[in-house]
């Protein structure tokens, strides 16, 4: 066994609530953590690197099979306007080209120190390049069908893809879209099938566009629904979080042990936090602030969200709604947005607590002997150590 090592001015392991400053990590041939711990000499070390060694990332929230629309969307119309260009777009691809491209953007991903992805999918067509990929994969069988008739075969068809996954080697489940594409009685199905398998994602208050169609029935998503001959879902003066709460009971009964991840969370209150806490053991808050800029220049409410200790996770979402697939942009727009968030704390949302999600924590996610997380190099920090706009990520191993 070669015994390898990299040191740097900053190691962050995230089994602590600060870096090691000019620290190393020892590691083995396949990449297994053997040691950990602060440089006595830098001037001896044979590589040493001006920046901060990482575990490697987990993208919390990913639509990878939509890497064919990158670039081919403006920004800046609101969900119901987002909607729309989906409508109009995502099928001008063929399979070969969305093949190729989702092999691209995950080596891209990977190349960039992403280890394992929460991944949303509508088909099979990343199915292939995911059972080869060095990097694991959660894959969340995403359904949709507003009419209430439409839930048996969609669950059908679901199904159907889930045994296509589990035959492909791929950790899958099938989980609901939102509350705005799906009929009550689709959504607690899905969700219950979610369930069953330990593992639930739910695109959750995403907009205030999604929560006036709940609360009030109006609103430029709901004309959206209206003028596309869709049903809407019921008006029940609640937020679009306690309507999806109560399809779960509708479903099953509380409490819910399923690992389950609500991403966006845009509209997310003191309320909403206290309801899924009551019946959520296990929940997980993604969020994807660039493609929440890019859809309707807005962002969740962090600062509220730390406030509760809530197990937040960074996520890209995808290439129709963001400009690339990168971790580090993420973080630093959470930076520069909410500077009291320090670098560890940042690199736990972007690690730790995705790996713990995926329940994969005694691998991946920090850095300490026996683990095999990766290793990924952030150069262009500042004299603080802080990221800025040239900070980059680059995979060691």
């Amino acid at each position: 066994m070669t015994r390898n090592r990299i040191a740097a001015s900053y190691v962050y392991t995230l089994d602590a609530d600060e870096p090691i400053r000019n620290g190393y990590v020892e590691y083995d041939d396949d990449g297994t953590v053997i040691a950990v711990g602060e440089c006595e000499d830098i001037s001896s070390e044979a590589r040493f690197l001006d920046g901060a060694v990482v575990p490697g990332f987990v993208n919390a929230h990913c639509h990878v099979e939509l890497s064919h629309l990158h670039g081919k969307f403006r920004k800046g119309t609101g969900m119901a306007g987002f909607i729309d260009q989906i409508n109009e777009l995502r099928d001008w691809a063929g399979r070969e080209v969305k093949v190729e491209l989702v092999r691209k953007w995950m080596d891209k991903m990977w190349a960039d120190g992403v280890s394992a992805m929460a991944d949303i999918s509508n088909d099979d067509s990343s199915f292939e390049v995911k059972a080869a990929h060095p990097m694991y994969t959660r894959t969340f069988l995403e359904v949709f069908g507003s009419e209430p008739h439409m839930c048996e075969g969609v669950m059908k068809e679901v199904t159907e893809l889930n045994a296509a996954a589990d035959a492909a080697g791929i950790d899958a489940a099938p989980t609901p879209h939102s509350c705005y594409t799906m009929s009550p009685q689709l959504l607690s199905a899905s969700a219950a099938a979610g369930l069953e398998r330990g593992y639930l994602s739910y695109h959750s208050q995403e907009s205030l566009e999604e929560e006036d169609l709940i609360r009030y029935g109006s609103g430029a998503m709901f004309e959206n629904r209206k003028r596309s001959g869709m049903s809407t879902p019921p008006v029940t003066g609640e937020s679009s979080l306690k309507y999806f709460i109560d399809r779960l009971a509708a479903a099953m009964p509380a409490p819910y042990d399923a690992h389950v991840l609500l991403v966006h969370n845009v509209c997310l209150d003191q309320d909403d936090i206290d309801a899924a806490r009551k019946v959520m053991k296990n929940v997980y808050w993604a969020i994807c602030p660039l493609s929440n800029q890019f859809i309707h220049d807005a962002l969740p409410p962090v600062r509220l969200m730390r406030e509760n200790g809530l197990d937040i996770m960074i996520g890209t979402d995808s290439l129709s709604s963001n400009d690339d697939l990168d971790m580090v942009r993420e973080m630093y727009c959470l930076q520069e947005n909410f500077p009291e968030v320090r670098m560890n704390e940042l690199l736990s949302w972007a690690c730790l607590n995705g790996a713990r999600f995926l329940s994969k924590e005694s691998v991946l996610g920090s850095i300490a002997q026996g683990k095999k997380p990766g290793l990924v190099f952030i150069g262009n920090l500042d004299g603080e150590g802080c990221l800025t706009a040239e900070s980059r990520s680059e995979r060691i191993i």
